[in-house]
């Protein structure tokens, strides 16, 4: 990837929505011979440097892919630690979420955490409900089938409640279920550490996104990397099945 600076305030395109796949802490610690919470600690730090970029560039919704559906497979301990460090960042983050005024957002069944953490989620969802500027939405919990799955119940039960006839469900019905009804269509979709792949990740929001995979593993991500990736987008010629 180019990376040369982007001119942000000239020529640059930007986009509206950026979602992005935090992929590579353990191979990050791995490779400094740390635990693998190493990695998710300082990965916590690439989710700070990632939100002031987005801010700084007028990305309006910067949507991070912080535990998937599947992530429950991981080992227990692993997934206590990643749940200490949700805490630790509700606690430490949303003051500064308030001052930058950044609303955040969850998707994702996150209620079936614990109780403490959903507490948590709450509070903060509602004290930045009132900020104006960027939207971060964290996935917590978050799979793109079971949301689809979900979409595809609530819109059976309108059918069979005659609220909705079965020939009215088009691609509009579908999206206003999911969890993403509010917030403007994903442009952008970066995937870090060199993987290639969704990993059930905003499926049918990604149709028409633009896909990026660096190489750049999580914690090393900084302000440069989302700025060099946000140039790469600009110059990409989005033609949504034109020519």
């Amino acid at each position: 990837m180019a990376s040369e600076p982007l001119a942000v305030t000239e020529t640059a395109t930007i986009p509206r929505h950026v979602a992005i796949i935090m992929d590579g802490n353990g191979r990050w610690a791995k490779a400094r011979r740390l635990p693998r919470i190493a990695g998710h600690k300082k990965g916590v730090e690439a989710v700070r440097k990632a939100t002031r970029a987005a801010r700084d560039l007028g990305i309006e919704v910067l949507t991070l892919y912080a535990f998937s559906s599947e992530n429950w497979r991981r080992p227990e301990d692993e997934v206590t630690d990643l749940m200490g460090l949700l805490r630790h960042f509700l606690s430490s983050e949303v003051n500064d979420l308030i001052a930058e005024n950044v609303r955040l957002r969850v998707i994702g069944d996150y209620r079936v955490l614990k109780s403490d953490i959903v507490a948590m989620i709450d509070d903060a969802i509602e004290r930045t409900a009132t900020n104006t500027g960027p939207i971060l939405v964290i996935a917590l919990n978050y799979g793109a089938q079971a949301e689809l799955v979900a979409a595809t119940r609530a819109l059976a039960v309108k059918v069979a409640g005659g609220e909705l006839a079965a020939d009215a469900i088009d691609e509009a019905a579908i999206e206003a279920h999911l969890t993403t009804r509010d917030l403007p269509p994903l442009d952008l979709m970066i995937r870090t550490s060199g993987e290639v792949r969704l990993s059930n990740f905003l499926l049918w929001q990604s149709a028409y996104a633009e896909l990026m995979f660096i190489d750049t593993l999580w914690p090393d991500v900084d302000e440069a990397v989302i700025r060099d990736a946000i140039a790469d987008y600009g110059r990409r010629q989005r033609r949504f099945g034109g020519l």
